[in-house]
């Protein structure tokens, strides 16, 4: 029950992040630099997987390893969906 509580504190604190400098400070604060860096090639990872970019181009993009990839991919898939359809709506508007 702990840990749920704990994530609900943190989670409550985000969603009262008012801009991106915000965020990026409480981030900052939160993260370590390498912290923060997986996060970021996480991300990008999954934006690249989500144009269909094979594990090769990714690694050589991102210098992220092939198990990285495989369970950002095993995220995209059976995860909650919310991240896939983020990335998914932002692809879609930098095309408009």
């Amino acid at each position: 029950m702990r840990v749920r509580q704990r994530r609900r504190a943190m989670y409550d604190m985000i969603v009262t992040l008012s801009s991106y400098e915000e965020c990026c400070d409480f981030l900052d604060d939160l993260c370590t630099g390498k912290e923060l860096e997986a996060l970021e090639q996480r991300f990008e990872v999954a934006k690249m997987l989500s144009q269909d970019k094979v594990y090769l181009d990714i690694m050589k993009s991102t210098g992220a390893s092939s198990a990285t990839i495989s369970r950002v991919k095993r995220m995209l898939s059976d995860g909650t969906g919310c991240l896939r359809d983020k990335i998914k709506a932002s692809l879609e508007e930098e095309e408009t």
